[in-house]
Protein backbone atom coordinates (compact mmCIF):
# COMPACT_ATOMS: atom_id res chain seq x y z
CA UNK A 1 0.00 0.00 0.00
CA UNK A 2 1.42 3.40 -0.99
CA UNK A 3 2.01 5.94 1.66
CA UNK A 4 0.08 9.24 1.15
CA UNK A 5 2.18 12.28 0.61
CA UNK A 6 2.70 14.64 3.48
CA UNK A 7 -0.13 17.09 4.09
CA UNK A 8 -2.86 14.51 3.53
CA UNK A 9 -4.90 13.48 6.49
CA UNK A 10 -8.27 13.74 8.23
CA UNK A 11 -9.91 17.09 7.92
CA UNK A 12 -13.34 18.69 7.93
CA UNK A 13 -13.98 17.53 4.38
CA UNK A 14 -12.85 13.95 4.70
CA UNK A 15 -9.56 12.25 4.57
CA UNK A 16 -8.57 14.09 1.42
CA UNK A 17 -9.26 17.83 1.70
CA UNK A 18 -9.18 19.98 -1.42
CA UNK A 19 -5.76 21.21 -2.33
CA UNK A 20 -4.89 24.82 -2.90
CA UNK A 21 -4.03 25.27 -6.54
CA UNK A 22 -2.07 27.99 -8.20
CA UNK A 23 -5.28 29.74 -9.31
CA UNK A 24 -7.69 31.07 -6.66
CA UNK A 25 -11.42 30.42 -6.99
CA UNK A 26 -13.16 33.02 -9.15
CA UNK A 27 -16.69 34.36 -8.57
CA UNK A 28 -19.13 32.69 -10.93
CA UNK A 29 -22.38 33.91 -12.41
CA UNK A 30 -24.34 32.25 -9.61
CA UNK A 31 -22.28 33.49 -6.77
CA UNK A 32 -24.08 35.87 -4.36
CA UNK A 33 -23.53 39.37 -5.57
CA UNK A 34 -23.66 42.40 -3.29
CA UNK A 35 -26.80 44.49 -3.90
CA UNK A 36 -28.23 47.80 -2.73
CA UNK A 37 -30.12 46.04 0.09
CA UNK A 38 -27.26 43.88 1.29
CA UNK A 39 -26.65 44.30 4.96
CA UNK A 40 -23.30 45.93 5.59
CA UNK A 41 -21.42 45.26 8.75
CA UNK A 42 -22.07 47.87 11.40
CA UNK A 43 -25.30 49.22 9.79
CA UNK A 44 -28.94 48.33 10.53
CA UNK A 45 -30.96 46.71 7.74
CA UNK A 46 -32.55 49.25 5.37
CA UNK A 47 -36.35 49.59 5.42
CA UNK A 48 -38.27 47.50 2.94
CA UNK A 49 -41.87 46.72 2.03
CA UNK A 50 -42.00 43.94 4.65
CA UNK A 51 -39.96 45.68 7.29
CA UNK A 52 -41.68 45.76 10.74
CA UNK A 53 -43.83 48.86 11.09
CA UNK A 54 -44.05 50.92 14.26
CA UNK A 55 -47.12 50.37 16.45
CA UNK A 56 -50.11 52.71 16.05
CA UNK A 57 -49.62 55.74 18.19
CA UNK A 58 -52.68 56.97 20.09
CA UNK A 59 -53.21 60.70 19.54
CA UNK A 60 -52.23 62.65 22.64
CA UNK A 61 -55.68 64.28 22.82
CA UNK A 62 -57.44 60.92 22.83
CA UNK A 63 -55.00 59.36 25.26
CA UNK A 64 -55.53 62.32 27.60
CA UNK A 65 -59.35 62.13 27.68
CA UNK A 66 -60.26 63.94 24.45
CA UNK A 67 -63.38 63.39 22.36
CA UNK A 68 -63.78 59.82 21.17
CA UNK A 69 -64.84 61.03 17.72
CA UNK A 70 -62.42 63.85 16.89
CA UNK A 71 -59.96 63.95 19.81
CA UNK A 72 -60.74 67.58 20.65
CA UNK A 73 -60.60 69.08 24.11
CA UNK A 74 -62.42 69.79 26.36
CA UNK A 75 -64.65 66.71 26.46
CA UNK A 76 -67.35 65.46 28.84
CA UNK A 77 -67.58 61.77 29.90
CA UNK A 78 -71.31 61.50 29.22
CA UNK A 79 -73.40 58.63 27.76
CA UNK A 80 -76.13 59.29 25.18
CA UNK A 81 -78.95 56.73 25.02
CA UNK A 82 -81.57 55.62 22.53
CA UNK A 83 -84.44 53.15 22.37
CA UNK A 84 -86.16 51.09 19.67
CA UNK A 85 -89.52 49.40 20.12
CA UNK A 86 -90.03 46.38 17.87
CA UNK A 87 -93.58 45.25 18.77
CA UNK A 88 -92.69 42.23 20.94
CA UNK A 89 -88.99 42.99 21.53
CA UNK A 90 -87.00 46.16 22.17
CA UNK A 91 -83.46 47.48 21.93
CA UNK A 92 -81.63 49.67 24.41
CA UNK A 93 -78.92 51.73 22.71
CA UNK A 94 -76.10 53.69 24.35
CA UNK A 95 -72.97 55.48 23.18
CA UNK A 96 -70.51 56.40 25.96
CA UNK A 97 -68.20 59.40 25.77
CA UNK A 98 -66.15 61.36 26.22
CA UNK A 99 -67.53 63.85 23.70
CA UNK A 100 -66.61 67.41 22.84
CA UNK A 101 -69.31 70.05 22.60
CA UNK A 102 -70.07 69.65 18.88
CA UNK A 103 -69.73 65.85 18.65
CA UNK A 104 -71.78 65.37 21.82
CA UNK A 105 -74.54 67.68 20.61
CA UNK A 106 -74.63 65.95 17.21
CA UNK A 107 -74.82 62.51 18.89
CA UNK A 108 -77.56 63.64 21.29
CA UNK A 109 -79.69 65.10 18.50
CA UNK A 110 -79.26 62.09 16.23
CA UNK A 111 -80.05 59.42 18.83
CA UNK A 112 -82.92 61.40 20.37
CA UNK A 113 -84.40 62.06 16.93
CA UNK A 114 -84.22 58.36 16.06
CA UNK A 115 -85.83 57.48 19.40
CA UNK A 116 -88.71 59.85 18.73
CA UNK A 117 -89.92 57.81 15.77
CA UNK A 118 -88.46 54.35 16.54
CA UNK A 119 -89.17 54.10 20.24
CA UNK A 120 -92.96 53.88 20.41
CA UNK A 121 -93.63 50.59 18.62
CA UNK A 122 -94.19 48.32 21.59
CA UNK A 123 -96.36 48.11 24.74
CA UNK A 124 -93.52 48.75 27.19
CA UNK A 125 -91.72 51.08 24.81
CA UNK A 126 -94.53 53.61 25.21
CA UNK A 127 -93.28 54.17 28.77
CA UNK A 128 -89.55 53.58 28.20
CA UNK A 129 -89.21 56.08 25.34
CA UNK A 130 -90.15 59.20 27.38
CA UNK A 131 -87.84 58.04 30.17
CA UNK A 132 -84.97 57.63 27.66
CA UNK A 133 -85.52 61.11 26.26
CA UNK A 134 -85.46 62.56 29.77
CA UNK A 135 -82.18 60.76 30.54
CA UNK A 136 -80.57 62.42 27.52
CA UNK A 137 -81.22 65.86 28.98
CA UNK A 138 -78.34 65.32 31.42
CA UNK A 139 -75.67 64.75 28.72
CA UNK A 140 -77.16 67.58 26.67
CA UNK A 141 -76.64 70.00 29.55
CA UNK A 142 -73.07 68.74 30.05
CA UNK A 143 -72.24 69.34 26.38
CA UNK A 144 -73.68 72.86 26.45
CA UNK A 145 -71.35 73.81 29.31
CA UNK A 146 -68.20 72.91 27.34
CA UNK A 147 -66.01 75.44 25.55
CA UNK A 148 -65.39 75.40 21.83
CA UNK A 149 -63.52 72.19 20.81
CA UNK A 150 -59.90 72.47 19.67
CA UNK A 151 -56.77 70.39 19.14
CA UNK A 152 -58.30 67.25 17.62
CA UNK A 153 -56.96 64.89 14.97
CA UNK A 154 -60.06 65.51 12.79
CA UNK A 155 -62.85 68.15 12.58
CA UNK A 156 -65.74 67.75 15.04
CA UNK A 157 -69.15 66.58 13.85
CA UNK A 158 -71.71 69.08 12.63
CA UNK A 159 -74.47 69.35 15.29
CA UNK A 160 -77.10 69.97 12.60
CA UNK A 161 -80.61 71.28 13.22
CA UNK A 162 -82.00 71.50 16.76
CA UNK A 163 -84.05 68.50 17.84
CA UNK A 164 -87.40 70.31 17.81
CA UNK A 165 -86.86 71.36 14.17
CA UNK A 166 -86.32 67.84 12.83
CA UNK A 167 -89.19 65.91 11.15
CA UNK A 168 -89.42 63.10 13.78
CA UNK A 169 -89.79 65.67 16.54
CA UNK A 170 -92.50 67.52 14.64
CA UNK A 171 -94.43 64.29 14.04
CA UNK A 172 -94.51 63.66 17.78
CA UNK A 173 -94.83 67.19 19.11
CA UNK A 174 -97.84 68.12 16.99
CA UNK A 175 -100.14 65.39 18.46
CA UNK A 176 -98.79 66.09 21.94
CA UNK A 177 -99.54 69.79 21.61
CA UNK A 178 -103.00 69.03 20.30
CA UNK A 179 -103.72 66.85 23.33
CA UNK A 180 -102.20 69.32 25.80
CA UNK A 181 -104.05 72.28 24.33
CA UNK A 182 -107.19 70.37 23.46
CA UNK A 183 -108.07 69.32 27.01
CA UNK A 184 -108.19 72.88 28.42
CA UNK A 185 -110.05 74.02 25.31
CA UNK A 186 -112.71 71.36 25.83
CA UNK A 187 -113.07 72.32 29.49
CA UNK A 188 -113.46 76.01 28.69
CA UNK A 189 -115.92 75.26 25.89
CA UNK A 190 -117.96 73.08 28.21
CA UNK A 191 -118.06 75.82 30.82
CA UNK A 192 -119.16 78.39 28.26
CA UNK A 193 -121.81 76.20 26.69
CA UNK A 194 -123.12 74.70 29.90
CA UNK A 195 -126.55 75.99 30.76
CA UNK A 196 -126.51 78.08 33.89
CA UNK A 197 -128.21 76.43 36.86
CA UNK A 198 -131.57 78.03 37.65
CA UNK A 199 -131.60 80.22 40.77
CA UNK A 200 -133.23 79.02 43.96
CA UNK A 201 -136.01 81.48 44.73
CA UNK A 202 -136.58 82.78 48.23
CA UNK A 203 -139.75 84.29 49.66
CA UNK A 204 -139.79 88.05 49.12
CA UNK A 205 -137.69 88.08 45.95
CA UNK A 206 -139.01 89.65 42.78
CA UNK A 207 -138.61 88.03 39.36
CA UNK A 208 -139.53 88.50 35.75
CA UNK A 209 -140.37 85.77 33.30
CA UNK A 210 -138.21 86.00 30.17
CA UNK A 211 -139.95 82.97 28.65
CA UNK A 212 -143.49 81.65 28.56
CA UNK A 213 -145.31 79.79 31.32
CA UNK A 214 -144.78 76.42 29.70
CA UNK A 215 -141.05 76.98 29.59
CA UNK A 216 -140.32 79.43 32.39
CA UNK A 217 -137.17 81.52 32.43
CA UNK A 218 -137.39 83.38 35.74
CA UNK A 219 -134.78 86.06 36.31
CA UNK A 220 -134.32 87.58 39.78
CA UNK A 221 -134.97 91.33 39.53
CA UNK A 222 -134.88 94.24 41.95
CA UNK A 223 -138.35 94.77 43.37
CA UNK A 224 -138.06 98.53 42.82
CA UNK A 225 -137.32 98.05 39.15
CA UNK A 226 -139.99 98.62 36.54
CA UNK A 227 -139.06 95.29 34.99
CA UNK A 228 -140.11 93.31 38.09
CA UNK A 229 -143.29 91.36 37.38
CA UNK A 230 -143.80 88.83 40.19
CA UNK A 231 -142.98 88.45 43.84
CA UNK A 232 -142.29 85.14 45.56
CA UNK A 233 -145.02 85.17 48.17
CA UNK A 234 -144.96 81.63 49.51
CA UNK A 235 -143.11 78.32 49.29
CA UNK A 236 -145.70 75.64 49.09
CA UNK A 237 -145.63 72.63 51.35
CA UNK A 238 -147.75 69.49 51.31
CA UNK A 239 -151.47 70.27 51.44
CA UNK A 240 -151.14 74.03 50.81
CA UNK A 241 -152.37 76.12 47.90
CA UNK A 242 -151.52 79.50 46.42
CA UNK A 243 -153.88 82.46 46.63
CA UNK A 244 -156.24 83.16 43.78
CA UNK A 245 -154.50 84.88 40.87
CA UNK A 246 -151.00 83.64 41.80
CA UNK A 247 -148.78 81.69 39.52
CA UNK A 248 -146.80 78.57 40.30
CA UNK A 249 -143.08 78.53 39.65
CA UNK A 250 -141.40 75.60 37.94
CA UNK A 251 -140.07 73.03 40.45
CA UNK A 252 -136.53 73.65 39.13
CA UNK A 253 -136.58 76.98 41.01
CA UNK A 254 -137.49 75.35 44.29
CA UNK A 255 -134.07 74.07 45.36
CA UNK A 256 -133.25 71.21 43.04
CA UNK A 257 -135.36 68.43 44.60
CA UNK A 258 -137.79 68.60 41.69
CA UNK A 259 -140.89 68.92 43.88
CA UNK A 260 -140.82 72.26 45.69
CA UNK A 261 -142.72 75.11 44.02
CA UNK A 262 -143.29 78.76 44.87
CA UNK A 263 -146.30 81.01 44.72
CA UNK A 264 -145.65 84.00 42.47
CA UNK A 265 -147.92 87.04 43.07
CA UNK A 266 -148.23 89.58 40.26
CA UNK A 267 -146.99 93.09 41.17
CA UNK A 268 -149.48 94.80 38.85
Amino acid sequence: MATPPPGYGAGPYGPYPPQQGPYPRQAGPYAPQPGPYAQQPGYPPPPGPYAPQPAYAVPPQQAGGGCRVCGCLPAAPATVRGHQGLLVVMRFLSLPGPFCRDCGTATYRRMSSDTLWQGWWGPLSLFITPFTLLLNLGPRAAFRRLAEPAGGFRPPLDPGKPLWRRPPALLVLVPVLLVVLGIPALVVTGLLLREAAPPVLAVGQCVRNAGDWKDQDLVVTDCGSARAELRVSKRLTAGEHCAAGDYLSDPKYGGGDGWTVNCLTPLR
